[in-house]
C-alpha cells in the first residue's frame, strides 16, 4: 500500500463522482473497485467520501439537478485558488463555481477550460487529496479527450504550468519531468454535442476481466479491451452513466 500525503501545485490530486443515485454507486464501486463508503452529513450538503483499506481515494454526492450529468470531476491542485482562477479566466476559461472554503478541508473552485471541458482545483487544507496511490482499484492517471488538441492544450500551461509531449494521437502533460495527465482526441462514437471532458482512470491488473465485472454490475463497456506498447486499458460507464477508465501500465 503506498500512501501520499501532499501534492504539487499542478498535480492532479481528487476526484468526486455526480451521481443521481449515491447508494447505487456505492453499491457498484464496491463491487467492483473494493471501495467502502463513509456518508457525509448535512454540514457538507451530503459529501461522501469512498475508502479503500481505510484511506480516502474519491468523493461523491447526489447531482444538484435534472441538468447535471453523471460524470466524474478531476480536481487539480493549488497553492492559491484565486491566483488560479484568475489565469483561468485570462487563459479563455469559464468559472462555474468561485473560489469557496470547505471548512477547514481546503479551498476550490470549479471551472470549464477554454473548450469546454469542466474541471476543478484544490487548495489543501486539512485535505490534500487521494491518500493512496499505486495500487488496485484507485485513480492512476487523468486523462482529457478534446476535438482540438492543438488549441486546446496552451490553456493547461498557462494556469498549470504543464509542458506538452506530444506523440501520434496523445499527449502527455508534464509537470517538470514527472507525467501527471493525458490528452487524446475526441473518440468519433462521442456524440457531437458533448463538450471535451476529463476522465479518471482507476488501476486494474485486468482491466479485461475488470471491464466485464463493471458489466456485471449493472455498467457497460464503452470501449472493449485495447493493449499497447506500454498500457492495457478498457472504457466502461457506472449504472447511471458515469464514464471511466481502468488501466494497466507495463513495465
Amino acid at each position: 500500500m503506498a500512501e501520499k500525503t501532499s501534492y504539487l501545485p499542478g498535480e492532479p490530486t481528487w476526484i468526486d463522482l455526480g451521481t443521481t443515485d449515491l447508494d447505487a454507486a456505492a453499491a457498484f464501486y464496491g463491487g467492483l473497485l473494493g471501495w467502502e463508503i463513509q456518508r457525509g452529513g448535512e454540514e457538507v450538503g451530503g459529501y461522501s467520501i469512498f475508502l479503500k483499506d481505510g484511506k480516502q481515494v474519491a468523493g461523491a454526492m447526489t447531482t444538484q439537478s435534472p441538468e447535471q450529468p453523471v460524470a466524474w470531476t478531476v480536481y487539480v491542485s493549488t497553492d492559491d485558488a484565486d491566483k488560479t482562477v484568475e489565469l483561468v479566466q485570462a487563459a479563455g476559461g469559464t468559472v462555474v463555481a468561485p473560489v469557496m472554503d470547505v471548512m477547514d478541508l481546503g479551498r476550490m473552485a470549479l471551472f470549464l477550460d477554454s473548450h469546454g471541458a469542466f474541471l476543478g482545483v484544490w487548495q489543501p487544507g486539512r485535505h490534500t487529496g487521494q491518500e493512496l496511490v499505486d495500487v488496485e482499484g484507485v485513480c492512476s492517471w487523468v486523462e482529457l479527450a478534446t476535438r482540438d488538441q492543438d488549441a486546446a492544450l496552451p490553456f493547461y500551461e498557462q494556469v498549470f504550468g504543464w509542458q506538452a509531449r506530444r506523440s501520434p494521437g496523445y499527449t502527455e502533460f508534464l509537470l517538470g519531468d514527472q507525467s501527471v495527465a493525458g490528452c487524446l482526441d475526441m473518440p468519433p462514437m462521442v456524440p457531437a454535442e458533448v463538450p471535451s471532458y476529463w476522465m479518471p482512470y482507476f488501476q486494474a491488473e485486468d482491466p479485461a476481466a475488470q471491464a466485464q465485472r463493471a458489466a456485471a454490475l449493472g455498467g457497460q463497456v464503452v470501449v472493449p479491451f485495447m493493449e499497447m506498447e506500454q498500457v492495457a486499458f478498457s472504457v466502461a460507464t457506472d449504472p447511471q452513466g458515469g464514464m471511466f477508465g481502468l488501466l494497466k501500465l507495463k513495465g
